[in-house]
């Protein structure tokens, strides 16, 4: 038989647990206060942006359509994220296959390579676009939004395949090969699905991560292309009314709802462990 912990060690257990789950708390607040306050700000009736509201309305909401500034840069946000992430879907993929599968020369500096653009800021990632893209005549073009997402897109998608690739069970390829399928047959019939779920979660994070993506759109493509951050900090430059708020509450939503997607699809846990 074994003893069971004696009643003062059961308590401090259970209250260190308890206050855990306080901190938890804590900080689940702390970090969702702000996008609290701007979901009741959206339904305010006043004139400006300001906290508590005066009364409740949908005004801002109706709105939003009417706003030719916000429609024109989400048409630019929804094409250059969905142009960025088909790029690097089908460059990360390969890239992490080459990476795992062959022992290419330089392996090491390759995925360091791949990875890079996460430690190198946005706004000089930014400045550098511009000093290349500005001779070539290739700014204030969707072409040069594209380019400098897919930079920092990339290494999400390299990232979460490579870890895919590394938990995969390589004995189904081997046996696909044996009986005679060649190699496109294997990766879309066999690779393909094992690693699906790293796929899609860094597809998700590079078109999240491209859609918001305010500092490189203002330099390449400020005065021709603004994608929808670029006109939203246009916006709060000249007015100070609440549709900035109406449109992060549809924002927020959007970005709820891929959660959702994702995880009725593919399980969300499983895409992300």
């Amino acid at each position: 038989m074994t003893a069971s912990a004696p009643a003062p060690f059961k308590k401090r257990v259970d209250g260190g647990a308890m206050a855990f789950r306080v901190i938890v708390a804590l900080s689940y607040l702390f970090l969702l206060a702000p996008l609290l306050i701007v979901v009741v700000i959206a339904f305010s009736s006043n004139q400006y942006l300001s906290f508590p509201p005066e009364g409740f309305t949908l005004r801002w909401f109706a709105e939003l359509p009417q706003q030719a500034g916000f429609m024109q840069g989400l048409q630019t946000s929804l094409i250059t994220a969905s142009a960025a992430t088909l790029i690097v879907l089908v460059i990360g993929v390969s890239a992490a296959l080459a990476l795992d599968r062959y022992d290419v020369p330089g392996k090491a500096a390759l995925s360091s390579f791949f990875l890079s653009p996460l430690l190198v800021p946005t706004i000089v990632i930014a400045l550098g676009l511009v000093l290349v893209l500005g001779p070539l005549g290739l700014t204030n073009t969707y072409e040069s939004i594209v380019l400098g997402h897919i930079g920092i897109t990339l290494p999400y998608v390299v990232r979460t395949t490579l870890m895919s690739l590394a938990t995969s069970d390589t004995s189904c390829e081997e046996a696909a090969r044996v009986l005679g399928a060649n190699a496109f047959t294997v990766f879309r019939r066999v690779t393909l699905p094992i690693i699906r779920p790293g796929v899609i979660a860094g597809g998700v994070i590079a078109f999240i991560v491209s859609f918001d993506e305010a500092v490189i759109s203002l330099f390449v493509a400020e005065s021709g292309r603004p994608t929808l951050p670029v006109q939203i900090l246009r916006y709060v430059e000249y007015s100070a009314d609440a549709a900035v708020a109406a449109l992060s509450v549809v924002l927020i939503v959007f970005s709820a709802v891929v959660v959702v997607v994702v995880e009725r699809l593919m399980g969300l846990k499983r895409t992300l462990a």
